[in-house]
């Protein structure tokens, strides 16, 4: 996570983009979005790296900027973002990194409340279905015991009723 988060640093627009490194860029796409990138698209990731360098800094509206979340705004506002539609897509990748640790935290906590002694011996198919409605509460909540009967009946023809 801190090899992460210092390469995306090197996006960081702070100081009159003073961390901007190609390198680094170039590394971050390597080491941590392979999938996202074909072989193709990240040689022309370096070439748009170094036009990009030279002038995004320059730019009256994108010069003193401050967070990755501005700089993706203002390429959109200054539809720079057509132009260097390879670091767009990184920025927005790394933009979205904080909410997708975070689900994925919230989980894992769940999981730690759900699946205690008692419950250990669960089937997985189970405990998936146990910690999604552990963890989305708010829809499990929308839901009645008659809508839930409904669902049940309309699966398959039951002899008994229900209600």
């Amino acid at each position: 996570m801190i090899e992460l988060f210092k390469l995306s640093t090197a996006l960081n627009p702070r100081n009159s983009y003073k961390l901007f490194n190609v390198e680094n860029i170039c590394l971050l796409v390597d080491k941590f979005y392979p999938d996202d990138f074909s072989d193709q698209e990240k040689i022309y990731l370096r070439f748009q790296l170094q036009h990009y360098e030279l002038d995004v800094p320059n730019h009256p509206k994108l010069k003193n900027i401050s967070s990755i979340a501005d700089l993706c705004q203002g390429l959109v506002e200054t539809e720079k973002s057509t132009i260097y539609l390879l670091i767009d897509r990184l920025i927005r990748l790394i933009l979205t990194l904080p909410v997708s640790t975070t689900t994925t935290e919230r989980a894992f906590s769940a999981m730690k409340i759900v699946k205690i002694r008692l419950r250990n011996r669960m089937e997985d198919d189970f405990l998936t279905n146990y910690l999604i409605v552990y963890i989305e509460q708010e829809i499990a909540e929308r839901f009645t015991i008659d809508m839930i009967i409904d669902d049940f009946y309309s699966m398959k023809e039951r002899r008994v009723q229900l209600k």
